[in-house]
């Protein structure tokens, strides 16, 4: 909890309320030690994500993670570390782990579908990506539109690069920015003040925030980071009282009245009005407006900009007890361009404890079960995506174990050695040895860009590997050919493990029991069914044009609604695409 005023005004709010387990706040972070003194009575479930393993006490992402954490649900019997919602329902999603503290924007965007699955009503962000162009990938962008679509308010760091600049996913449309100020309510150098933080992002406490450490005991630890979790916890208050007046919860509300309440900087506090955002967070002109009239009545809503921008991670200087650490390096995803932090240094975070690696019990004393969550777990463990398939040996061992039983190629009269990443190749192969299926890793592709590994399953996992088998043969097929397979439908289940693909790049794993659903998209004979219909009205000068629109509009369902198939509406959309072209085989 922070010192200052702040912690005055958060005790006027504890006065009414304590939070209610109604709300749930999703934690997208480091992985957390739950065994914390502060933290074992709280309402906290963890869900599976890529991040494998448990907290430890030198881990600096287990830091990072249970000091966010126990911000918010530190509990009030806990000594000096009081959480600001401890009466809140919480959602562990780990998305940076102590040995990966870097992940794509798809893998965020991944790990904010789940926690909107899972009934989030905030989704705490103490992390995020500077980016050169300002924009936020596709995956996220409609990961942040999913959020606005349930009223589901993102919370994110500003970021410690101490310029004029924006970060994803603080600076996307909806999403409530928080940068850093110090006790004296000054903007913190670190903080960042880019354009589109004027009129979405608010200043909280960001210097010397105690929290948890993994393994017991507390530290300070300094970076809009830790200011992020200090407004999401007073959001969850509100939202709590909301529903102590009986009204229903509405997370977009609260986000504008904490903007319109905002105190705005004077030159006493900062030289460049601007880096205050669009001002200081304030909790007892939030809780006045609040407790003048519904919330839910109709409020003016604070202009925000529709572009998209780009965010960074919130961890500046770094202080156990009174002496400063240098900070953790930002988290930028190792497959787009890194920009250089403008002030801040990289280095691991330390602390005072004993350095062998202890790990954690993450169980809790009140773990939530399904019938404590909004939505059926069985509904979001589905998955109903489209892309191109793909193999992966996983390791080179397995790499050259197929290079050695794949027979060799003739060409011109010339024996060539066989080649295991030639599809043509592979297709023929596991042809004849389609046992062999099982020993590859296979994929579901977006954009060239690994999202799942397919393991087939059960009583008719051979059939399912024999139609992976079909499905890769139609890929490689001329572009103009009937059989010509442009995508294909995947459905499964995710199964809350992962596996590391040859590149490194981890992903997550679906199981699929049976072939219903296996479905390839072949354009070229949807579209000559439509021709077929029309073909006695239409010229051939005609035809050739209905050929290349439809084409052109059944990619573009593709490539302008492309998802990860995991919520339902994604679901039921890829299920519609991929049904015309099941109806026209039919017919």
């Amino acid at each position: 909890m922070p010192k200052s005023s702040i912690e005055t005004e958060i005790q006027k709010l504890w006065n009414l309320t304590q939070g209610d387990s109604q709300i749930c706040v999703a934690i997208l972070d480091g992985l957390v030690d739950q065994s914390h003194d502060c933290l074992n009575a709280a309402n906290l479930t963890r869900l599976p994500t890529l991040i494998q393993g448990e907290a430890t006490a030198n881990g600096s992402m287990s830091g990072h993670g249970t000091h966010v954490a126990s911000i918010i649900f530190g509990q009030h019997n806990s000594s000096e570390l009081r959480g600001i919602a401890p009466q809140c329902r919480g959602l562990i999603v780990p998305i940076f782990g102590d040995n990966n503290k870097k992940l794509s924007q798809l893998d965020l965007a991944r790990a904010i579908e789940q926690a909107v699955n899972a009934g989030a009503d905030i989704i705490n962000v103490s992390a995020g990506q500077l980016t050169d162009n300002g924009e936020a990938e596709g995956w996220l962008d409609r990961a942040v539109q999913l959020c606005k679509d349930h009223n589901v308010l993102i919370v994110a760091a500003a970021g410690n690069d101490g310029c004029e600049c924006l970060h994803v996913p603080a600076s996307l449309p909806t999403v409530l920015a928080v940068g850093a100020m110090n006790d004296q309510g000054k903007p913190i150098d670190f903080s960042n003040w880019g354009e589109k933080y004027q009129n979405q992002g608010i200043l909280a406490p960001g210097e010397h925030i105690l929290g948890a450490k993994p393994g017991g005991g507390t530290q300070k630890l300094s970076g809009t980071s830790f200011a992020t979790p200090i407004v999401s916890g007073v959001a969850a208050l509100l939202l709590s009282l909301q529903v102590q007046r009986g009204e229903k919860p509405d997370p977009a509300k609260v986000r504008a009245v904490l903007l319109e309440t905002a105190i705005p900087c004077t030159d006493k506090d900062t030289d460049d009005i601007s880096r205050c955002l669009l001002g200081k967070l304030n909790i007892s002109g939030a809780l006045a407006y609040f407790t003048g009239g519904t919330m839910s009545e109709e409020l003016d809503t604070v202009e925000t900009v529709d572009s998209i921008e780009a965010a960074g991670c919130g961890c500046a200087e770094i202080t156990n007890s009174a002496e400063p650490e240098p900070s953790p390096e930002e988290f930028i995803p190792p497959e787009f361009f890194p920009v250089v932090p403008a002030v801040t240094t990289s280095a691991p975070l330390t602390n005072s404890s004993n350095s062998q690696f202890t790990t954690m019990s993450n169980r809790t004393s009140n773990y939530i079960t399904a019938s404590q969550a909004p939505s059926d777990l069985a509904e979001v463990n589905l998955v109903y995506a489209l892309g191109t398939l793909g193999y992966d040996f996983g390791s080179e061992a397995r790499r050259d174990s197929f290079k050695q039983l794949m027979p060799g190629v003739a060409i011109d009269g010339t024996a060539i050695p066989a080649n295991p990443y030639d599809a043509r190749q592979m297709v023929d192969y596991l042809g004849d040895n389609l046992s062999e299926a099982k020993s590859l890793i296979w994929t579901l592709n977006l954009e060239l860009t690994p999202v799942y590994a397919i393991e087939p399953g059960g009583a008719f996992a051979r059939d399912v590997y024999a139609i992976l088998q079909q499905l890769l043969s139609g890929q490689i097929q001329a572009e103009d050919s009937e059989n010509y397979v442009e995508r294909v439908s995947i459905p499964g289940i995710l199964s809350g493990r992962s596996v590391k693909l040859f590149s490194g790049q981890v992903v997550p794993v679906i199981e699929v029991p049976n072939t219903r659903g296996l479905y390839g998209w072949k354009v070229n004979t949807l579209v000559q069914a439509a021709i077929q219909t029309v073909q006695a009205q239409a010229t051939e000068a005609q035809e050739e044009s209905i050929r290349r629109t439809l084409g052109s509009f059944l990619s573009r369902i593709y490539y302008d609604l492309r998802n990860l198939g995991t919520t339902s509406q994604d679901r039921a959309l890829n299920f519609a695409s991929t049904n015309a072209f099941q109806a026209a085989s039919t017919f």
